[in-house]
Order: C-alpha cells, then structure tokens, then sequence
C-alpha cells in the first residue's frame, strides 16, 4: 500500500497486533485503535479501509481464539477466582442464555464493554464447541471491526484534518463506552429490585 506516509502496510500490522493483543489483555483500545485507523486511511488512501477492517477483525478473531482456548481448558480456575462468579447463578445464566441464544450472545458480546470475557469463560466451561465458536466469532469480530470503522469514518466526516478525526473518533468510543456502561448498570438495577 503506498501513499500517505501516516498510513501503510506496517500500520495495518501494527493493527492488527495491537488488537489481539487488547483482545488477550483487555487493557489496551482497541476500538480506538480502528476508529483511529479508519480516520486516517480516509484521509490518505480509502481503499486502506478494506485494510483496516480486514487487520481489526483479524486481531480480534485471533485474539478471541486464545482468549477462548484460555477459557476453555483454564476456565473452572479463572471461575473460582473472579469475584461476580462464585457463590451466584451469573455462570448458570450465561450458559442458559448462551444454550438458548448463542449466536446472538456471542455476536452482541463482542460489541459490549466488558461482555466478552464473560461470555467466552461461559462458552468454555460449558464446552461450546471449537468449530461453532470459530465461525460465530468471525462474524462477530468482523460486526465489531465495522462498527468501530464506521466511529473512525464519523470523526472523519467531522473534521477536516486527520489528527482532529482521530480525537473525535477517540471521543465517540469513550462515550459510547460509557453510555453502554450506564445502560447497563440501569438494567441490572432494574433487574435486582424487580427480583
């Protein structure tokens, strides 16, 4: 890919690399990291965004496999030391909705903050099978490269300058972030003082 100097080929490895490895170590942005990416290959080569999309999915996807693999055959261990799982029926019920819907579970998931860790620890402990999760989150870590693609393209129609869409695209995840965690904190809520 040739072009821009701000945006090339070792920019997309560099992607794609940053997001398995937030995916493995949910610290790091990773939505940022696309969004971002998608800002700048708007500004300096278009065709770049099929590269950004293709590189996000694809250091999703990887990063989902391990992540699972951990969940998988390290899951009982990991159950029994995460606080919000032990003496409570959080598992059972992501098993049950995971068994009842599971495709919806694990694409919607990967779209909502802090969801998809609990959801693959689940998937794990209940034996989900490899072949199934595979493809479901294919799809699912490609819905979520897209989305956070369409942020970056938002920050981009915005501004005129490439860092100026970079730091409102940044925005437009950190708020999303955040209004997805108050909703959800809502419903909980909810939930609790209905039961």
């Amino acid at each position: 890919m040739t072009g821009d100097p701000k945006f090339d080929l070792w920019y997309l490895i560099v992607l794609a690399g940053a997001v398995l490895l937030g995916a493995v170590l949910p610290v790091l942005p990773t939505g940022a990291a696309v969004s971002a990416g998608a800002v700048l290959a708007s500004h300096s080569n278009p065709i770049g965004l099929v590269g950004v999309l293709i590189a996000g999915t694809a250091g999703a996807y990887v990063g989902d496999l391990i992540v699972y693999a951990g969940c998988r055959f390290g899951g009982e261990r990991l159950a029994g030391r995460v606080g919000w799982l032990r003496n409570n029926g959080s598992l059972d019920s992501l098993r049950d909705r995971l068994s009842s819907h599971e495709v919806s579970v694990l694409l919607t998931s990967r779209l909502i903050p802090g969801g998809r860790v609990p959801v693959l620890l689940a998937a794990g402990l209940a034996g989900y099978r490899w072949e199934r999760f595979a493809v479901v989150d294919l799809a699912a870590s490609s819905l979520w490269a897209a989305v956070y693609m369409a942020i970056g393209l938002v920050g981009y129609a915005l501004f005129d300058d490439p860092w100026e869409g970079v730091v409102a695209a940044i925005v437009l995840v950190i708020l999303t972030t955040a209004l997805s965690g108050v909703i959800r904190r809502r419903r909980n809520r909810k939930k609790s003082h209905a039961e």
